[in-house]
């Protein structure tokens, strides 16, 4: 069973429909070049309100992760596991997602990952592999 979709806005949209391109989005102030996400349309760090959608390479390293094994709702698969992704090219910038793995106890702190998409209509949620 697929999780449950997010509610896309004028500000996610560019991070959530990216993937139709192969892209990961985020966003990145025009004035201090500061990177966002999750995406907003100020910047925390110079409170600029000119933010555009940046391209980011899509690989990282795992942070954190944690392996779900409980069942949360009706025929989800489970155990499967959640990553912390600190992005190579843009320091600072974490992602929470989904790990794609068949097993996870191949799961480890610092492992490489790269971003794939799943295509749920016109949302392309992203997923990291470990590579």
């Amino acid at each position: 069973m697929p999780f449950p979709l997010p509610e896309v806005t004028t500000e996610t949209e560019d991070f959530w429909r990216g993937g139709a391109a192969g892209e990961l989005r985020i966003m990145a102030c025009t004035a201090c070049d500061h990177r966002i996400h999750p995406p907003q349309s100020i910047c925390p760090h110079c409170l600029c309100r000119e933010v555009v959608p940046v391209v980011a390479s899509g690989r990282g390293t795992i942070h954190s992760y944690t392996i779900n094994r409980q069942a949360w709702m009706p025929d989800l698969d489970v155990p499967y596991a959640i990553g912390v992704i600190d992005l190579d090219d843009q320091p600072g910038v974490r992602i929470t997602a989904r790990l794609l793995t068949n097993d996870v106890s191949a799961v480890r702190i610092g492992a490489a990952v790269a971003v794939a998409f799943e295509a749920r209509g016109d949302v392309f949620v992203p997923l990291f592999r470990l590579v």
